[in-house]
């Protein structure tokens, strides 16, 4: 009897030391907490690619033109992130639009909507002196023959709101199915977006790498304004479809020309030598002034150049200017995972 009531208290002893962390059993293990979200490995996001990260000479790739000595090189580190393969399009866009009408106007007011997030289709008309923009004014974001161009005529503010939208949008999706969150989308960095026209190409000139503006075969190779008075040598008048051109070695269609896209800096002359080397980026809520970056179907070549830097004031809405989100990647930076 002795004997075992020694057994029956060194058996509870051995519980009661369990139970309070000195186990070995998964109760006194730093196993992690329970219940995590389920996360397999970042998959690319639909109508995204991959940009892997690397490093890269930022800047001028050729003739400062202007003289403006605000993009001088300098080597930088960019982490990989996923971009959108092409510019955000009217139909796109107007996904958006229908949610914040049927959804959001209790809370947004039916003024905000069609005031600071609707497209300001008013601009085909505003922008340009002695300019016959009446039907495009009328056509251009209502009609369906222009579902796949890029959307116009939306500032800096609601392009962010856009992107805290479509996040939203698709993390309800991903909770809904059990899933883990996916990172924020949001506006490229101007350093991830002139990392992600170059496609690899450290030091190129334009997007598909050469210095000229035809293909063997005379073709012109973006939508631009090839010389005085000449809007359609290219094949579009105006803006065209997304992704009409030749995609860079990334994957990417129209980084330069179609229409310029709004990136997440502010502008500053100086930015180039004081931010930093790893994933740069200049913030500054006092600048009213963004970055806009890749030039558009109105401009000359000198502007679809990887290395020129242009800005717009971040309530400015144009017939020119449009956008695509970029995403970061979650993981390894070795860009074999792409």
């Amino acid at each position: 009897m002795n004997k075992l009531l020694k057994l029956s208290s060194f058996a509870l002893a051995v519980v009661l030391l369990a139970s309070c962390g000195m186990g070995r059993g998964p109760q006194g293990d730093l196993v992690g907490a329970e219940d995590r979200p389920e996360y397999n490995p970042q998959q690319v996001p639909y109508g995204m690619v991959a940009c892997p990260g690397g490093t890269f000479h930022m800047g001028q790739a050729d003739q400062d033109i202007a003289a403006s000595m605000a993009n001088l090189n300098k080597q930088v580190t960019i982490g990989g992130f996923y971009m959108d393969e092409t510019e955000i399009t009217n139909n796109e866009y107007r996904q958006f639009i229908n949610v914040m009408m049927e959804d959001s106007l209790d809370v947004l007011g039916e003024e905000f909507v069609m005031t600071q997030l609707y497209p300001d289709t008013t601009v085909w008309v505003k922008d340009y002196t002695y300019h016959m923009g009446d039907p495009l004014m009328e056509y251009y974001f209502s009609h369906p023959a222009f579902d796949d161009y890029p959307v116009v005529g939306v500032d800096w503010f609601a392009a962010k709101y856009f992107s805290e939208w479509r996040t939203k949008h698709k993390n309800q999706a991903n909770t809904e199915e059990g899933m883990a969150p996916m990172p924020a989308f949001r506006l490229p960095t101007e350093a991830e977006w002139e990392y992600a026209a170059r496609g690899g190409r450290d030091m190129s000139v334009y997007p598909w790498g050469g210095p000229y503006l035809r293909n063997g075969k005379g073709c012109l190779l973006a939508n631009f304004k090839p010389g005085r008075g000449d809007y359609y040598s290219d094949g579009f008048t105006y803006t065209a479809p997304v992704a009409q051109y030749f995609p860079n070695d990334f994957g990417l269609y129209d980084m330069a020309g179609n229409v310029s896209e709004w990136c997440e800096d502010a502008y500053s002359d100086a930015t180039v030598p004081i931010v930093w080397d790893l994933n740069p980026v200049y913030t500054d809520d006092a600048e009213p002034r963004k970055v806009v970056r890749g030039g558009s179907w109105k401009d000359i070549a000198y502007f679809l150049e990887t290395g020129t830097r242009n800005f717009e004031f971040q309530d400015s809405a144009r017939s020119y200017i449009g956008f695509r989100n970029a995403m970061i990647y979650l993981g390894r930076s070795s860009g074999r995972e792409f």
